[in-house]
């Protein structure tokens, strides 16, 4: 493999080079710049599939295309990259959705009004947005392709400026408050996570993440590794995002752009929880040990907490996001079972939340665009009106809930199932009482996606009931009602269905969630190897 060493820095270069092209002159790329979003993502997406294609499915738990080379020789810090079965799938859905956003921005004439490389007057900056998005595509990859603890740590934070300008700049009324909230939680977080990295190294003697985990620990006590633990896990709990460190979450989702909203959704969480996979649990195998009975408690308070703030929002893009915390209380406890079915579910339920949440807040973006309001209650009747957005949100909501046969469902059950029987050193009666309000809040999770389905595709359209008449209405009465309704359908009926832009975006997502559902033995034969190279860690 080491013949194709050269895919994860290509996978870098590609999309850092792309944003430095357009530091050019204004007038370079000016009429070509959404076709150019397109070819660099583009291209990034192929050499992602190159890499997916000639993995060694056989060898998953080993680093592949790994690159080893001197960073900072004095600090004997190293630019060491590859991937495993960790962090392939991760690999490829960053590449996947940065991508699906160019399309949503630039396939078409670009008049949409989620479009916004098309300048219009009062300035969308277009130019700006590209390079935040490949900026912002750098830093994610990078995040999933590292293997030296300080080098992880640049490219997480690598991610916090673009996506903190996507907010702030092309967000919505509130965006600067959501944005300030967002880079004040996230910078507080890495400091802590920083420090803990810090004593990693001091007591190891090496950043090497290979070696560290080979390790098991060693050269850490067990109170060291528990601080260790505790330091690099709060950092990565903020950005995971885990209760009580999640409320910079529903504002920035509130206020982000439909492509913000969509990486924020489907990739920087994940970094957080990949961090638990990649470094908190296997290099810190006895602070995981100590600490998982925390991690498990604060998930399934996570997860109430998450789906009975989704009962009570009006908002549909807040109650996505609010979604997210429910959803990552689950990958939170598969990861706190420190089994092979529960981390194997914490892995699946990544992947499956990046796909359905960001076709979710796609979908989100593009209701908010016809309706002008996310208000749910002011948006009835959408299967009368829009058709084919109404039931794509409809697959898009069922397939968040956990509906067997779709990706949702195998993540969170695989979870639960871990916590029914968990590794040795924890209580089983603890992790079954996890598990028991776990699975109370799956079907609270089934509630507020029905209860959302039946304000904003049910119903007469135009967000209100049509009232009841009156004991003994004269059919005047009747008619007159009957007639202004017509005209409300009529003239809701008149804003556009998917768009063909929308759906190019939206299919790919739609055609993986339900491989992944039909098939999830595609998706668990490349992480199990790994999982079980992790648990020998831990064990």
């Amino acid at each position: 493999m080491s013949g194709l060493s050269w895919l994860p820095v290509a996978l870098l270069a590609v999309p850092l080079l792309g944003a430095l092209a357009l530091l050019a002159p204004p007038p370079v790329l000016r009429r070509t710049l959404r076709l150019y979003g397109l070819a660099v993502s583009g291209a990034v997406l192929v050499l992602a599939a190159i890499m997916v294609v000639t993995f060694e499915y056989g060898q998953a738990a080993r680093m592949q295309f790994t690159l080893d080379l001197p960073w900072i020789p004095g600090l004997g810090l190293r630019f060491h990259v590859g991937v495993d079965g960790i962090s392939l799938p991760l690999v490829a859905l960053t590449a996947l959705l940065t991508f699906l956003c160019f399309v949503y921005l630039g396939v078409g004439d670009g008049r949409g009004q989620g479009q916004l490389l098309r300048p219009r007057a009062g300035g969308s900056r277009p130019r700006a947005l590209v390079f935040t998005l490949l900026v912002l595509e750098v830093g994610m990859i990078g995040t999933f392709l590292a293997l030296d603890l300080l080098l992880f740590f640049v490219f997480f934070e690598i991610v916090l400026i673009p996506m903190y300008f996507l907010i702030a700049v092309w967000g919505g009324k509130a965006r600067r408050a959501a944005a300030i909230k967002f880079i004040l939680y996230t910078l507080l977080g890495s400091v802590v996570m920083l420090l803990g990295l810090l004593l990693i190294w001091a007591q190891a003697g090496t950043l090497d993440m290979v070696e560290l985990a080979a390790g098991h620990g060693a050269g850490m006590s067990r109170a060291v590794q528990v601080i260790a633990f505790l330091a690099v896990g709060i950092g990565l709990a903020v950005k995971t995002p885990m209760w009580p460190l999640h409320t910079w979450l529903p504002d920035a989702h509130t206020e982000a752009p439909t492509v913000g909203s969509v990486l924020l959704a489907g990739v920087l969480l994940k970094m957080g929880t990949y961090g638990f996979a990649r470094i908190a649990i296997p290099v810190l195998p006895e602070g995981a040990a100590t600490l998982a009975p925390w991690l498990g408690a604060l998930a399934v308070v996570g997860i109430i907490y998450g789906s009975l703030a989704c009962l009570a929002q009006r908002d549909l893009k807040r109650m996505i996001a609010y979604s997210s915390v429910g959803h990552m209380g689950f990958v939170l406890l598969g990861f706190a079972t420190l089994t092979t079915v529960g981390i194997n579910g914490a892995l699946f339920a990544n992947v499956a939340h990046g796909l359905i949440t960001g076709l979710l807040f796609f979908l989100a973006g593009a209701i908010k665009e016809r309706y002008s309001t996310a208000d749910m209650p002011s948006i009835t009747g959408m299967l009368a009106t829009l058709p084919h957005l109404g039931s794509v949100l409809t697959f898009a909501a069922i397939a968040s809930l956990g509906l067997p046969g779709l990706a949702g469902f195998w993540g969170e059950m695989l979870a639960l199932l871990g916590a029914f029987d968990p590794a040795e050193p924890l209580s089983r009666p603890l992790f079954l009482t996890f598990m028991v309000i776990g699975g109370l809040g799956a079907v609270l999770t089934a509630a507020y996606f029905l209860v959302m389905l039946s304000r904003v595709t049910h119903g007469l359209p135009g967000g209100r009931a049509a009232p009841s008449p009156a004991p003994g209405p004269s059919d005047e009465l009747a008619d007159t009602r009957l007639e202004k309704s017509g005209e409300r359908i009529g003239l809701l009926s008149r804003m556009p269905d998917i768009r063909g832009y929308e759906m190019a975006a939206w299919v790919p997502l739609i055609v993986l969630i339900l491989l992944f559902g039909l098939w999830p033995g595609l998706l668990l034969s490349l992480t199990t190897p790994a999982v079980e190279a992790l648990l020998g860690v831990v064990s």
